[in-house]
């Protein structure tokens, strides 16, 4: 018993045993080599699928680049200045193709996209650039010469704009210390943690109205979270406290869609050449330019005008230039780039040559059209409507005589010469305009905040503005601000106040492009704004907007733009 039990407990394993041990081992290495070729083939795909994605939104990326060049391309050759055609064209800014395939997840675009400004619903976009212009410049407002209860009034028309905000932000624009009424300045900055400095000077960006006090984004950038100018669902829901998302189905805009930091204009004619400087010092030298622009009447009015001031037969019964007539009372016009009251031409004493008499001093080589234009002129054009029906008295070839301007006060003839005045000649020589609001693309409450405008005009202006609330033409766009004139919306002398206020250009303009693909993939979205009055246009400032989302639909980006 004791042999036999010893031979079981040391058997060997027989040959049929072994191998089925084997074979399970081999089963387990094969299983594990499967799993991680399983694995690494899976890695390689989503490495591949990652790989693909970002090359499709570096794609997408360069889509949206691409709008903003092409922006900037067609600003840069505007010699004929159709801005018109940039406000909303669809053929020109929408669904344009810039990589094209047979599949449409492969087919690329951009849409530049904008908001309508006179839709208050939020429902409509249109394709084409926003003028900067159309907004209030906040950096220029200290700039008009305004009263404080003015400027404070300017502000007080944006939504939800308090006193205390509106004198916040003017001191954190002026040079001085002094806190207005309701202000504040560094005595309240520096108490805060941590501390900082008001700016004192002007904004680079709007952004920075965040640091001043009792500006929050909300009031910044009103319900329109993703920045996409559509009242959008979760915008509209009543989640969050006014003025931020109402629930009242209107798309309650911030600040920054009424204001800028950016908006000037060239002091160029349309066509790219310099402009005439009325005010220019060497009269001999504006006398021969305008002879050659236009006539030697009109050098002789203009360069008379200079010398002696307009002349108001109303105001002097006794013939005599109102401008030269001691003690006169000034008749301030409030308008254009100089603070010189009209009328106020009042020479040095001793300044004989200098009043267009042809006696003696005066020199051949200065004498124009009866005029002695050897010294500079004493009379500052504030407006150019101030040429328009104006008269002049003074010495004209050793005569006493009366001059009339070739622009009549005349609303039927207006509308032949104005465009040609207003953009042949200008009241400076500086290289730009900063600041005019262009009435044909404002808002209701940026046009309330122009000085000189009332409710009536506003509403004529707006009535009269000529695109609807999809962005279409549907009324005859205007050459000049003239047309207020013209159509009888405001007189002669409010028209000289309003003019440095006001224009029908700008050269800054912002844009919104979105960059996809005709079906699946990512989508870039880029904000830049561009300075057209530069050459080559300068991109003063650029945002990726792609976090905040798409925005906007593809059937949106590729139909009327309409609806959302």
């Amino acid at each position: 018993m004791m042999a036999i039990n010893r031979n079981r407990t040391n058997r060997q394993p027989s040959g049929g045993e072994r191998w089925g041990s084997i074979l399970v081992t081999v089963l387990v290495v094969v299983l594990m080599l499967s799993l991680a070729a399983y694995t690494f083939t899976e890695m390689m795909v989503a490495e591949r699928q990652a790989t693909e994605m970002f090359a499709r939104e570096v794609a997408a990326r360069s889509f949206a680049d691409s709008g903003i060049e092409l922006a900037a391309a067609l600003l840069g050759n505007r010699s004929e200045a159709v801005l018109e055609n940039y406000y909303h064209n669809p053929e020109l800014f929408q669904a344009v193709l810039m990589r094209d395939s047979e599949a449409d997840r492969g087919r690329g675009r951009f849409s530049i996209v904008a908001t309508v400004e006179n839709d208050t619903s939020g429902s409509a976009i249109r394709y084409g650039l926003i003028d900067e212009s159309g907004k209030l410049n906040l950096n220029t407002l200290l700039r008009l010469g305004l009263e404080d209860e003015q400027l404070r009034d300017s502000l007080l028309q944006l939504p939800e704009m308090s006193i205390e905000t509106a004198d916040a932000i003017l001191d954190w624009l002026d040079e001085d210390e002094q806190p207005r009424e309701s202000g504040a300045e560094n005595e309240y900055y520096e108490t805060l943690s941590p501390p900082y400095s008001t700016k004192n000077g002007p904004l680079e960006s709007l952004d920075e109205l965040l640091k001043v006090r009792d500006v929050t984004p909300s009031l910044l950038f009103g319900e329109d979270s993703n920045r996409n100018g559509l009242l959008d669902p979760n915008e509209n829901d009543g989640d969050a406290s006014p003025p931020l998302d109402n629930a009242d189905g209107v798309l309650q805009l911030g600040w920054s869609a009424y204001v800028t930091v950016y908006s000037r204009e060239t002091n160029l004619k349309l066509d790219g050449t310099q402009r005439i400087d009325v005010n220019q010092q060497d009269l001999v030298e504006l006398f021969d330019t305008l002879q050659q622009e236009f006539d030697e009447e009109t050098a002789q009015f203009v360069a008379a005008y200079r010398l002696y001031g307009p002349y108001d037969p109303d105001v002097d019964t006794n013939g005599n230039n109102g401008s030269n007539t001691p003690g006169q009372t000034s008749q301030s016009l409030g308008g254009g780039s100089n603070s010189q009251p009209r009328g106020s031409g009042n020479q040095p004493e001793g300044s004989g040559s200098q009043s267009g008499s042809s006696g003696s001093g005066s020199s051949e080589e200065s004498m124009r059209g009866g005029l002695n234009l050897s010294g500079e002129g004493q009379n500052q054009v504030n407006s150019l409507y101030d040429l328009i029906g104006a008269q002049v008295r003074g010495q004209v070839a050793g005569e006493e005589t009366t001059l009339e301007s070739p622009w009549a006060d005349d609303p039927s003839e207006m509308q032949g010469f104005l465009p040609e005045l207003l953009d042949v000649l200008a009241t400076t020589s500086e290289g730009f305009i900063e600041g005019r609001v262009n009435i044909s693309q404002a808002r209701r409450e940026v046009l309330l905040g122009i000085p000189e405008m009332d409710e009536q005009l506003v509403e004529a202006i707006l009535g009269a503005q000529a695109y609807g609330a999809g962005g279409d033409l549907t009324g005859s766009s205007r050459a000049t601000t003239g047309w207020l004139l013209i159509e009888g919306l405001v007189e002669l002398e409010q028209m000289r106040k309003l003019d440095k206020y006001i224009t029908l250009r700008g050269d800054v303009f912002r844009v919104q492009v979105v960059g996809y693909y005709d079906a699946g993939g990512p989508v870039s979205r880029l904000e830049a704004v561009i300075d057209a009055s530069q050459d080559p246009p300068k991109i003063v400032s650029f945002r990726d907007l792609t976090d905040l989302g798409w925005g906007y639909s593809r059937s949106l980006l590729q139909s009327s733009g309409t609806g959302f």
